[in-house]
């Protein structure tokens, strides 16, 4: 077995039970793009990227011949899609971080502004959250992924959630709170153990995520407000 095999197959014993290391290290890139996200940090989109790229792996435990080998294709499936919307996250917060350097922004400000969805926001995640949960339990049952409903509603959720942190919305840390609810229990039922014990610190940071970009948003909305008011004077 070669070196990066051995990387890839190592597995630590915890209560009996082998777990794959990069599982743990993907949760934890993923933990740390959770943070950077609170604090609306740019470099939170790639670090969430390596750590996609690594759990898609895991959750295939039966492609890949894994100590937990039950497919999880809605988990699988998410971090694909998790890459792609990270992409455009990354360069949604880029660009807003440069248009607020451009206008006198501190450097280290920052990457967006925290705001509500609105009316049309609301009625967007209502409707795809319904209609996405459906079609995707549908799509998993037929592929036999494990718990379909369950994985459906993570798979559209957590979606649902990364876009709207792309796009600055209050709500995407609330969609992750009903994402995680549902997350814990089928990931202990499937022998994914730490990314269970991953999904209940998350349920923590998303709390205390919404208070910070709520808090945010009267703060720092109120000069802006205060700005067009003058404009119009």
């Amino acid at each position: 077995m070669g070196p990066l095999a051995w990387l890839f197959d190592a597995t630590v014993t915890i209560a009996g039970h082998d777990i794959l290391w990069r599982e743990i290290v993907g949760n934890l890139f993923g933990l740390a793009s959770a943070v950077g996200g609170l604090r609306r940090r740019v470099w939170a989109w790639p670090v969430g990227i390596v750590g996609n790229v690594l759990l898609f792996t895991v959750f295939l435990g039966g492609v890949f011949h894994t100590p937990q080998a039950t497919d999880l294709y809605g988990q699988a499936g998410r971090q694909v899609f998790f890459v792609i919307v990270s992409v455009y996250g990354w360069v949604r917060w880029r660009q807003s971080q440069h248009a607020a350097q451009a206008a006198g922004g501190a450097p280290d400000a920052p990457a967006v502004v925290p705001r509500w969805a609105g009316p049309r926001g609301w009625v967007l995640i209502g409707t795809v959250a319904v209609v996405g949960t459906v079609a995707c339990a549908l799509v998993f049952r037929a592929l036999g992924s494990w718990g379909p409903w369950a994985d459906a509603w993570i798979f559209v959720g957590s979606l649902l959630a990364t876009y709207g942190m792309a796009r600055g919305w209050i709500e995407f840390w609330l969609i992750w709170i009903a994402v995680d609810a549902v997350g814990v229990p089928l990931l202990l039922s499937a022998g994914y153990y730490p990314s269970a014990v991953l999904y209940l610190v998350y349920a923590g940071v998303v709390v205390y995520g919404f208070v910070v970009w709520r808090r945010a948003r009267r703060e720092e909305a109120a000069p802006a407000v205060d700005a067009q008011q003058a404009a119009h004077a």
